[in-house]
């Protein structure tokens, strides 16, 4: 307890710039996969991506980051064994948003897309099992998310395969996609605003005030579901046929309306991207302030200060600016060859499976989900359409990330454990 009211100030302002550095590895490394599908398939630049990734990432974060925090923060070890030590409980914390944002610093350099969530539940069960005890770690919440690891990918490949069958069907196979594709793209349009706004409505703005019923969000979110197809049927007036590309590529003049379908299914991934992610860099910081400022008491439960919402936003946003082209060019264009319709599969797939995981508090994998993803679609296409050595090169990076985390979070835990007792 004397440590924490000698010491909160600095403890504080250290778990913001762990906090800070955390989150600028999940820009640098996750945000990577929320676009690359979108800059692999050349729907967007990567300027476009970047501007989308920093307005949607932001609102994601900001608008409905609060449930999985809730896991983060709370959910792994058991607070009622600190509560005589409450600042064992910070040093974890910090030294787990270090030892989390410094394994992102690592692979970014190397372009592996790991996860971020590996990366944070790790160093959080390392310090927790190592420098407290195995009896601190609550192994049935940890056993659940790590089956959310396997979940995630294989329902979002699924639902990716079947995406883009219905697109085969509905579209490429037929005597006129072009035609066929101006006829269901805004349904599919509709289904991405409709998605992402339930989900948004239903989970995400408690913090904010916002409480709907079931109902009201159903009819806002159908209603945010036609705004969006209409400027989507809008957009895709100006493109005419390009019977000149046609001849080089059957489907050029199709690819670039489904480019427009990209921009929205892109917004959707970066706005699900920020609610599911940004918890791994402010939950262990909402722990570290909620200790401090209860004067050492362990809370069960303390409110999410917006500020700390706004400093994980931020740090993402930077850390995308600064070091994201690594890992788009990974997911973008090393998988499997991508074009904007089958770029847009992957990323509604993806994006779907995060924002109901995020609704339902699970901390997935964006990272496994979006690749996943994009391994559903490679499939529809036959398995020769995969690079399998770049595939094997990511399963391994992800294997490694959990024992990394781990390790690192043990040491500085002991680290910080020598410096201010």
């Amino acid at each position: 307890m004397e440590i924490i009211a000698q010491y909160g100030h600095i403890i504080v302002i250290l778990a913001c710039v762990f906090g800070f550095f955390m989150a600028w590895g999940v820009g640098a490394n996750d945000v990577a996969n929320a676009m690359g599908t979108s800059v692999g398939s050349k729907a967007l630049t990567l300027k476009q991506a970047i501007i989308i990734a920093i307005i949607f990432e932001f609102a994601g974060a900001y608008l409905a980051g609060g449930a999985v925090t809730a896991t983060i923060r709370k959910g792994i070890i058991d607070p009622e064994i600190l509560s005589g030590t409450p600042e064992l409980l910070v040093f974890g914390m910090m030294a787990s948003l270090l030892a989390a944002g410094l394994w992102l610093l690592i692979a970014t350099h190397f372009g592996w897309p790991v996860s971020t969530t590996h990366s944070i539940v790790g160093a959080i069960v390392g310090f927790a099992a190592v420098g407290i005890s195995a009896d601190a770690v609550h192994w049935n919440k940890v056993s659940k998310i790590v089956a959310s690891w396997v979940v995630s990918p294989v329902t979002a490949g699924v639902i990716a395969f079947f995406i883009f069958r219905s697109v085969q069907r509905l579209i490429m196979d037929t005597d006129n996609p072009f035609a066929n594709a101006k006829k269901y793209i805004p349904g599919y349009i509709f289904l991405v605003g409709f998605i992402v706004a339930m989900v948004t409505f239903t989970k995400g703005l408690k913090h904010v005030g916002l409480h709907l019923s079931w109902g009201e969000s159903a009819l806002a979110s159908i209603g945010i579901g036609i705004v969006v197809m209409v400027i989507g049927i809008q957009m895709q007036r100006r493109i005419t046929p390009d019977p000149e590309a046609d001849r080089d590529y059957h489907y050029a003049s199709v690819e670039k309306l489904f480019g427009i379908l990209m921009m929205f299914t892109a917004c959707a991934m970066a706005f699900a991207h920020g609610s599911n992610d940004v918890a791994n860099a402010v939950g262990p910081i909402a722990a570290v302030v909620g200790v401090v400022s209860a004067g050492g008491e362990v809370v069960q439960k303390s409110a999410m200060p917006s500020w700390i919402l706004l400093l994980g936003g931020a740090g993402i946003v930077a850390g995308l600016v600064m070091y994201g082209h690594k890992v788009i060019a990974t997911v973008g264009s090393n998988i499997t060859e991508l074009t904007p319709s089958r770029g847009f599969a992957a990323t509604l797939a993806a994006a779907a499976t995060v924002v109901v995981a995020s609704g339902t508090g699970l901390p997935i994998s964006t990272t496994h989900t979006l690749v996943g993803a994009v391994l559903g679609v490679g499939m529809a296409r036959g398995i020769a359409a995969l690079n399998l050595r770049i595939v094997g090169t990511i399963f391994i990076s992800w294997i490694v990330t959990l024992p990394a985390g781990a390790g690192l979070a043990i040491i500085f835990f002991f680290m910080f454990k020598g410096m201010f007792t």
